[in-house]
């Protein structure tokens, strides 16, 4: 019988599949499973560690490419290697071992194109061929679900074309932000510049959105404009209105005002000409999508997404959601039928009790049409106990209620309300009223309610007759036109998605439209994280601002492709070209390659106009730490990526690296190694657990573990 190997993403992940089948023996590196109907011989799940494979970095084709100086772009590799991650040997050696025994090989990575990467790299790098590759493809870690799809594996030839996608996609991030960030950096280096710019072909547009937010806050110039208010007082109460003007120039609205006669705060009479009476309905919202749950998120708890997706990863991996990184908000007729199922257990885990207005399937939630490779986000089978739902942290808590609540709204009526428009005639001049009463709450009832203050905004009308007088008081109301708000970092998340609004170009917002703009459903909040490291930009109270550092790199790149979304989601189209087939991976990377020679062209005569400005970072680049430890010359200096010798010129190879075994290495340890050969025992190691030790410096200058001083603190 064929040997079957899985590998699965992350541990996590392998422990949730094992869990759906009678485990016979565990291993540090690998699950073995007892023969079933499934697996009539067994199964061996190993796992990576999010990635096992990466590319490796310019000095290890070329060592004179570690070194940034501009006569050296662009770097281009011939063939572009991978290598084994750092601190990940020990696992790859032990797939490679199970890849090579098996007859049957098992992608269980995420169903996404970077978890087709991370196999397919890992894969190739193991150099095993000839296996027969088959692809889990499911979107639940319910122990049914998963044995359901280990039944119905599917063929690799669409997980082939997702890799080349990632591929693709990867190999050309690499090449830009090679050869961009040095390139910027040094051309502003030669201006006085003393810090170092990272840029991307995400990120940078994703700022430079930001920036433009930025700079419309920044030159927006209030003004003011005037309206022609009553003040109603009828018998059943008061109420406002606003005439059918609103000028600038308040010489008009005057001019308007002494046409029908009326003098400012003079009692008059008015009379109510036309009451409109109309009975709304609202439709639950959508299924959740990974950017959706975001925003909600952001805007009531002011969770980051970054974090929102961590805690929807753990509820997934828990087995009580649908898998989370996905862009879809409708459901197949499956996933219905099953939710139908469990309609009165969600609503006892939810604390809620209501009669369900429909059980039959609405287009809006569920249209096969319309998923692809994953449905929207909602509850599993699997609904937690009391006890279960206890454990939970706060965070998981709340994420899973607001998943719960918005599959359930499905089920629930609409939220009616009647919408009242009122014209009360003031010397033949017209006044609207509107307001708003609540007739059912509907499907509002599952969600916490909104704050006081928005509740207070809608006006509370008085009853009122058709034809009856009332007091009347007018005048002119002075307003301010107000600048844009700047994003909260939920508001981020839409606006990378929706930025094919802001173009002007009509192809391009249909691109963008079509690739649902700046990265996907599962980078978005990891580009956020990465100009939040960057120090592009920093968010205080929710909200996000640009730092100097930020503007710098905006004035650097505007004007270039690097600037505009549109060059990002003409990427992203093509990609998905090479996912369906329809593209060339080959294509891609030379027209990546076309598009760095223009920019380091170009670049140099742009860059002139830019004004280099103090970033408020530290100078690491030319502060010395201590005196070589190996020549008498030269100080050891902070390289940016590690730690080196000035007098590299004259032959001095010294360098340390900045992170050793998952610590970073700050510049006093650096410098106590330099100085006295050896440090005090540090804390915060990680190796297969989390250790303790001293560093020494040996005979050639090599950072070493001390484990023989522990006793020393």
């Amino acid at each position: 019988m064929p040997k079957v190997v899985i590998l699965a993403e992350k541990p996590s992940q392998a422990k949730a599949y094992a869990e759906a089948f009678t485990i016979q023996e565990k291993n540090k590196t690998y699950i073995q499973l007892k023969p079933d109907d499934t697996f009539p011989a067994g199964a061996t799940i190993t796992w990576g560690v999010g990635h096992l494979v990466e590319l490796k970095e310019p000095h290890e084709y070329k060592p004179e490419w570690k070194r940034w100086k501009l006569e050296q772009l662009p770097i281009v590799p011939d063939h572009f290697l991978e290598k084994v991650s750092k601190g990940k040997w020990e696992q790859f050696q032990a797939v490679k071992k199970l890849f090579q025994q098996a007859d049957i090989i098992v992608n269980a990575a995420d169903v996404d194109r970077e978890g087709s990467n991370i196999f397919y790299s890992i894969l190739r790098l193991t150099g095993v061929k000839g296996k027969r590759v088959q692809r889990l493809w499911i979107n639940s870690l319910e122990k049914d679900e998963v044995r359901k799809g280990f039944r119905s594996l599917q063929p690799n030839e669409k997980d082939l074309r997702l890799f080349d996608e990632a591929k693709a996609r990867q190999i050309s991030d690499w090449m830009v932000g090679i050869n961009a960030s040095r390139l910027f950096t040094l051309l502003l280096q030669k201006k006085g510049f003393q810090n170092h710019l990272t840029i991307g072909r995400v990120q940078s547009p994703t700022v430079y959105l930001i920036y433009q937010r930025h700079k419309e806050i920044e030159n927006f110039v209030s003004e003011p404009f005037y309206q022609i208010e009553g003040l109603f007082q009828a018998d059943k109460g008061s109420y406002k209105g606003l005439a059918e003007i609103k000028d600038k120039d308040k010489a008009k609205v005057q001019a308007l005002m002494d046409k029908h006669d009326l003098k400012e705060d003079e009692d008059t009479k008015g009379i109510v000409q036309s009451i409109d009476k109309k009975t709304k309905h609202q439709k639950a919202p959508k299924l959740h999508s990974l950017s959706t749950l975001q925003s909600v998120a952001n805007r009531r708890w002011k969770y980051t997404p970054s974090h929102v997706l961590k805690t929807v990863q753990k509820l997934y991996e828990k087995r009580f959601v649908s898998y989370p990184r996905t862009d879809c908000n409708f459901i197949t007729e499956n996933e219905f039928s099953y939710l139908v199922k469990h309609v009165n257990q969600y609503q006892e885990t939810l604390n809620v009790s209501f009669t369900p207005a429909s059980l039959k399937p609405n287009k809006r939630y569920v249209n096969s049409s319309k998923v692809q490779e994953h449905y929207a986000i909602i509850p599993t089978k699997s609904v937690p106990t009391q006890k279960k739902l206890n454990a939970l942290s706060r965070e998981e808590r709340n994420i899973y209620q607001e998943i719960l609540a918005t599959t359930l709204a499905m089920f629930h009526g609409d939220y009616v309300y009647e919408e009242t428009v009122i014209f009360t005639n003031v010397h033949e001049l017209l006044f609207k009223t509107t307001g708003k009463r609540e007739v059912k709450s509907g499907w509002k009832e599952l969600f916490p309610k909104p704050a006081k203050q928005k509740q207070e905004k809608e006006a509370i009308l008085p009853e009122l007759q058709n034809g009856e007088q009332v007091g009347a008081e007018v005048h002119i109301k002075e307003s301010m036109t107000q600048p844009p708000k700047p994003y909260t970092e939920g508001q981020l998340i839409n606006m990378m998605k929706t930025c094919g609004k802001l173009m002007d170009d009509e192809e391009d917002v249909e691109i963008l439209k079509e690739v649902e703009g700046l990265g996907t459903e599962a980078t978005r909040s990891s580009i956020i994280e990465t100009i939040k490291t960057q120090n592009y930009i920093e968010v205080k109270k929710n909200i996000v601002a640009i730092t100097t550092k930020g503007i710098m790199l905006c004035e650097a790149i505007e004007g270039t492709l690097l600037s505009s979304p549109s060059m990002t989601a003409k990427w992203e189209s093509y990609l998905k070209k090479i996912g369906t087939g329809e593209g060339s991976k080959q294509m891609f990377i030379k027209q990546t390659s076309e598009f760095i020679d223009k920019l380091i062209t170009e670049t140099p005569g742009s860059i002139q106009q830019v004004q280099v400005k103090s970033t408020g970072e530290k100078n690491n680049s030319n502060s010395p730490i201590a005196k070589c430890p190996a020549c008498s010359s030269g100080m050891i200096m902070d390289r940016y990526k590690f730690y080196g010798c000035s007098a590299y010129k004259e032959g001095c190879k010294v360098t340390f690296p900045k992170r050793l075994a998952g610590k970073a290495l700050s510049k006093n340890m650096i410098k106590t190694l330099c100085e006295k050969k050896r440090t005090k025992v540090l804390k915060g190691f990680k190796g297969k657990k989390t250790f303790s030790t001293a560093l020494k410096l040996d005979e050639d200058y090599k950072i070493k573990f001390d484990f023989g001083k522990q006793t020393e603190k």
